[in-house]
């Protein structure tokens, strides 16, 4: 590119995770970095805005050799509040989310803020990338895909992502390095079999904290999840779009509703 792109990273983990600062470390290496991330870990908070409540947006002195925000809303919230009020008349080249402590692959991407950051971005006409690490340790290891982040990114900027598109990439953990390649995938049809553990308060009051274990009964070889536990880099294509197009002709037959 004539000019170096700008780029909007954010997350879901907060500003002051270790996986954001990975993230526009790389960045910082191919164009012009701009941050808007939230203030404290907004894991799991799927595409929540806030409409009920103030937003608060403050520099940030995390990053002081670039322009950078910490927001009191949720990730969707960061990119709303960047593309209209932060960047206004500027448009980003790529917006990218992560690096995210933990899994975002199959079913996860309806519930994770990462996901849910970079599909607004889409939504906003924005090409955009989640990108996550199969460790939910806070002092995980991002070294070992540091090049694998740099190259996804630059290809996007040049070869370009479809309109509406969001890239959910995904990398198997430290013990599959060095790894293997990409695979363009397929999200893998599988479940969390929650339970709910009850517990009480030093004062005797009752709580739930829900736990669960993950079901994949898909046994396709062309799904994120059996990429991840091969070896190689999972890359889902993402559509806001979530209608059922193949049910709409079934529906008009098997229901039947007079026009």
């Amino acid at each position: 590119m004539a000019t170096k792109p700008l780029i909007l990273v954010t997350n879901d983990d907060g500003i002051f995770s270790p996986g954001i600062r990975m993230l526009v470390e790389v960045m910082q290496e191919i164009g012009e970095v701009v941050v808007v991330a939230p203030d404290s870990p907004q894991s799991g908070m799927g595409h929540a805005i806030t409409i009920g409540n103030t937003i608060r947006l403050e520099k940030s002195k995390l990053f002081p050799e670039i322009e950078a925000y910490e927001c009191s809303g949720t990730p969707a919230d960061c990119v709303k509040i960047a593309k209209h009020f932060v960047l206004k008349n500027r448009v980003p080249h790529l917006v990218v989310s992560g690096i995210n402590h933990g899994s975002n692959s199959s079913i996860s991407v309806l519930y994770s803020g990462t996901m849910s950051a970079a599909i607004e971005a889409a939504l906003e006409g924005l090409p955009a990338i989640g990108f996550s690490l199969c460790d939910y340790d806070h002092n995980a290891d991002f070294q070992y895909i540091r090049s694998w982040v740099k190259q996804i990114t630059e290809t996007a900027l040049t070869k370009g992502i479809p309109t509406g598109i969001t890239l959910n990439v995904n990398f198997p953990s430290r013990k599959y390095a060095p790894l293997k390649g990409i695979k363009f995938c397929r999200q893998a049809i599988a479940r969390w079999e929650e339970r709910f553990e009850e517990r009480y308060d030093p004062y005797g009051r009752r709580y739930f904290w829900m736990a669960g274990d993950f079901d994949n009964k898909d046994v396709g070889e062309d799904t994120d999840e059996w990429a991840l536990s091969n070896g190689y880099i999972s890359i889902v294509p993402c559509t806001y779009d979530l209608t059922a197009h193949t049910s709409i002709g079934w529906l008009n037959r098997q229901w039947s509703y007079p026009s």
